[in-house]
């Protein structure tokens, strides 16, 4: 009852992470206009995210803008862009095979060491997705780092992390959780019990 608990718990986080990764990769803000130095106007808030940039005045007016071709997006954002898919669908796919070893479903046949193992392979799988994830995330916070340190980048286009890395992180962060929980819900195999040898009967004759 324990185990099935366990896998519960860890179907639940995986999924509420796989919600954490599709909202995080919709938002633009992944990364919002940094005020330091003479950059002080606040009146416009500059966002950028996977897929458009975002303008948010001080009157609540939003103006966003779909990237125009993924040719003239740098290495980064593409790489970005492929692993947080790449994540999304490996995540969906674990869920799938995971529900499939649960032993609160009853698809998957009856047998109760196949489906723990069934479990613990989509556990596997939920944390090949999320480590996707994390190095996409991981990858877009260090090219915004290197950006904001770099002598050359002008005040007013240096920006900092927004919410929606955040957001990614975390997800991933919960699938990781979850995937780890029904990776080692897998029972041990129990050992054969060992009997003592009876005597042998057979005489030798001379």
């Amino acid at each position: 009852m324990a185990n099935s608990g366990l896998q519960i718990l860890g179907f639940a986080l995986a999924l509420l992470g796989l919600i954490g990764l599709v909202i995080g990769t919709i938002l633009p803000q992944w990364k919002m206009s940094a005020y330091v130095g003479d950059n002080i106007i606040t009146a416009v808030a500059m966002y950028e995210g996977l897929w458009m940039s975002c303008a948010f005045q001080s009157t609540g007016q939003i103006q966003c803008k779909v990237y125009d071709s993924i040719l003239q997006l740098n290495s980064a954002l593409q790489a970005t862009r492929a692993l947080m898919i790449v994540s999304i669908i490996v995540t969906v796919a674990g869920l799938g095979v995971a529900c499939m070893g649960m032993k609160c479903t009853t698809c998957g046949g009856d047998d109760k060491t196949r489906k723990s193992r069934i479990a613990m392979t989509g556990g596997i799988i939920l944390l090949i997705g999320s480590l996707c994830a994390i190095v996409a995330c991981s990858w877009y916070a260090h090219d915004i780092i290197q950006a904001f340190y770099n002598p050359f980048t002008p005040v007013n286009t240096k920006y900092e992390f927004g919410s929606a890395i955040f957001i990614a992180w975390a997800g991933a962060f919960l699938v990781i959780i979850g995937g780890g929980m029904l990776a080692a819900s897998c029972p041990r195999g129990k050992s054969a019990p060992k009997y003592p040898r009876a005597p042998s009967t057979s005489k030798e004759y001379v």
